[in-house]
């Protein structure tokens, strides 16, 4: 039978930088993963680009049941931490959006950095390998794998789960990390996909599909949170920025506002009137807005057609209140076959935040997605993945 010091399930983000940092400790390292691959949704995060990590992540960009669980993981190992990794391997990186970085051709390049990290550092990969059981032992636990069609057994002082969430199970994302947390007692937070698309009602979807590729400023409100970014219409309802930010906070059923152009105002309309008052409302608001999205407009407000000469103050204000309640009617989301993260997971009340070692069972650690920490969409899971595998290395 094999024996490891550290044993670590899950060959993704957190999995690979855990086994990298834990092996530079001189421990012996083994990752497992079902998988055919390493770091698939590395590979596909970003558009192919991968945003790897936010310089502005902070504990207020992650939702979890414990706010204050992932403060020290953060404080101990920092965007600027992980892009001095990067640089060292000369990584070529862009910032598109003030604190978002991504790779500049492709996430090859950054995965090629993570495997290369895990071949200097001595640790073993082992691909296409399922976890059959665990028995946990007096000093640690005891595998029953089998890696293609071969059943092995082998022994190691710390077990580290980082399976990850349900999100893309095309993946081969599996609820395996929550089943391993509730068999040693662990309380499990419910899950749901979010950083999605959210699908429209019948009806609308089928007027909002005329609309798809186009793309417009809006503010998002749900929750309590409120966020100023792009949304983008599909064939299914709308997706784009404000729109994945929002499914953090937003549950179908509960209420969803839309704010289209946020900065056309009653007063600016009404100055519009008196400067213009020959051009139509409609032709003014293909300026400002795109030209599918005002043709919808103008089938639902007919009077828009009009020039502003003939409009009345109260048409002007059907026209901000149908702007600032933009009715998306919200059905559900596309679910976790397209969700960037998964809601939910391992309760953190029950992990220690130094060590990420579960407090249930000795020996036994949880990182990354697997716990109830989820980031906003810019960068800051990735971050989460390094800093909490970096973390959990120093103990396991």
């Amino acid at each position: 039978m094999e024996k490891f010091d550290v044993v670590i399930i899950g060959a993704g983000a957190s999995g690979l930088f855990c086994a990298t940092n834990a092996a530079y400790r001189g421990r012996k390292v083994l990752i497992l993963d079902h998988a055919n691959k390493a770091g698939k949704k590395i590979l596909m995060s970003g558009g192919g680009r991968c945003n790897f990590t936010n310089m502005d992540a902070s504990p207020k960009h992650f939702l979890c049941n414990n706010p204050h669980f992932c403060i020290s993981a953060l404080k101990r190992y920092t965007p600027s931490d992980f892009v001095e990794l990067v640089d060292r391997h000369a990584l070529d990186y862009v910032e598109k959006t003030p604190g978002q970085l991504f790779c500049k051709d492709s996430a090859k390049d950054l995965l090629s950095i993570l495997l290369t990290e895990l071949e200097w550092s001595g640790a073993d990969l082992r691909l296409n390998t399922s976890v059959k059981s665990i028995d946990w032992q007096e000093q640690g636990a005891k595998l029953t794998i089998n890696q293609n069609n071969t059943q092995s057994e082998i022994q190691c002082e710390s077990l580290v789960i980082a399976t990850g969430g349900l999100s893309i199970p095309s993946m081969g994302a599996t609820g395996f990390g929550y089943e391993i947390a509730k068999q040693v007692g662990h309380s499990v937070y419910p899950t749901r996909a979010s950083l999605v698309p959210i699908t429209a009602q019948p009806d609308r979807k089928a007027q909002l599909a005329e609309l798809s590729g186009v793309a417009c400023d809006i503010e998002a409100t749900a929750g309590g949170a409120v966020f100023k970014e792009p949304m983008l219409f599909t064939h299914r309802g709308v997706s784009g920025p404000a729109i994945l930010q929002i499914t953090n906070f937003w549950q179908p059923g509960e209420p969803l506002k839309i704010h289209i152009a946020p900065e056309l105002t009653l007063e600016s309309l009404v100055k519009t009137r008196e400067e213009q008052p020959k051009k139509t409302v409609e032709n003014y608001l293909a300026n400002e807005l795109p030209k599918r999205l005002v043709e919808l407009m103008g089938s639902e407000l007919t009077w828009l057609s009009q020039k502003f000469a003939q409009v009345s103050n109260e048409q002007l204000e059907s026209l901000v209140n149908y702007l600032s309640n933009f009715d998306v009617a919200p059905n559900g989301t596309e679910g976790y076959r397209t969700a960037e993260v998964t809601l939910g997971g391992v309760d953190t009340n029950e992990v220690s935040s130094k060590t990420f070692e579960s407090q249930k069972q000795k020996g036994l650690y949880f990182i990354g997605e697997v716990l109830d920490v989820t980031g906003w969409l810019g960068g800051y899971n990735f971050q989460w993945a390094w800093s909490s595998g970096f973390a959990a290395a120093q103990f396991v």
